[in-house]
């Protein structure tokens, strides 16, 4: 008789997987990641210290080795531990986005999308991406996010986010899909109170960096791009005196700071300056931001709640920059 060859590693850590594991194993190894302390998990479960003891002892059987190794500040995960975790996070996700779509289709709703977007998204993008969810033929739930470009990717990555619009994302990670759709141009704003005075002589960059500056937070898309700009102008970058992705954060210190000064897209800054809070500086910066682009991840590429609103978004963009240049001529 033929012996038959022993199963690959592979494959019995995938049957162990398909009949063992279940969703409360992945909450709990969120909760120990979260704690670091099996008695913190268990008053948190109100479940007594040696059953979740003996609950994370076989979801470590399950995977075939240690999640967890014990140390002074607690309990961390191993290599293989913060790799599970991560398809744990996105697992539990996908769960949740399941229960809270049908939901909405109980309910009466086409379904519910997921939509993240920075501040600096032009009013009538995001607008007319609500729009066509909220008041198309067949509406849709929707959950939105604001953030910077990078908190939007990892929304996206980790399953949270179905699309969103933000910056260009330089890192460009193989399951993330991005399509410029829109250029911004950059201008130089301060309080409207305070513009006279700092719009005296030409534009010089060695006098704009002793200024208070209010700077998107660091290793951000913008906060790169607007660093560059001081190295190329031969100037070192200068010491924000407020590091904030929000608009009304921004507002409020160009209110209150003689010397605040910031960089915000043009349209963006036209949109808000009607209250007469802030006001762009009389120079023309010869640089565009990084495009504002439609994000998404190569599995939900195709969907066609996704598929729907990046058109809808690219034809309100194209609309905008055909009329800008038609303003310009």
């Amino acid at each position: 008789m033929t012996k038959r060859p022993p199963p690959e590693p592979s494959d019995a850590l995938q049957h162990a997987l398909l009949s063992r594991l279940k969703l409360r194993h992945l909450v709990l190894l969120q909760a120990v990641d979260r704690h670091r302390t099996l008695g913190r998990v268990a008053i948190e479960t109100r479940v007594s210290q040696p059953a979740i003891t003996k609950a994370l002892r076989e979801v470590e059987e399950i995977f075939g080795g240690p999640l967890f190794t014990r140390t002074t500040r607690g309990l961390v995960p191993t290599p293989a531990g913060g790799m599970v975790l991560q398809y744990a996070s996105r697992w539990l996700a996908e769960v949740d986005a399941a229960a809270r779509t049908l939901t909405a289709l109980e309910a009466g709703r086409a379904g519910r999308i997921r939509f993240g977007f920075t501040q600096q998204v032009p009013q009538q993008l995001l607008s007319a991406a609500l729009g066509h969810f909220m008041q198309g033929p067949e509406r849709v739930a929707v959950m939105t996010r604001e953030g910077t470009t990078d908190e939007l990717v990892s929304g996206l990555l980790a399953r949270e986010l179905d699309c969103a619009i933000g910056r260009s994302y330089d890192g460009e990670p193989s399951e993330l899909v991005q399509q410029p759709i829109y250029q911004q141009q950059p201008c130089l704003v301060v309080g409207a109170k305070n513009l006279k005075r700092l719009s005296r002589g030409p534009l010089d960059w060695a006098r704009l960096a002793e200024l208070d500056w209010i700077l998107p937070p660091p290793n951000t898309p913008m906060r790169r791009t607007y660093n560059a700009i001081f190295v190329g102008a031969g100037v070192r970058p200068p010491l924000p005196i407020l590091e904030t992705a929000s608009i009304r954060s921004l507002e409020t210190a160009l209110r209150l700071e003689p010397n605040g000064i910031s960089i915000l897209p043009r349209d963006v800054v036209a949109e808000l300056e009607q209250a007469g809070h802030w006001a762009a500086l009389p120079y023309s910066l010869s640089w565009n931001l990084p495009p504002v682009s439609f994000l998404t991840t190569r599995a939900l590429e195709t969907h066609p709640m996704v598929a729907g609103v990046r058109q809808v978004v690219i034809r309100v963009a194209q609309t905008i920059t055909s009329r800008r240049r038609g303003t310009a001529a």
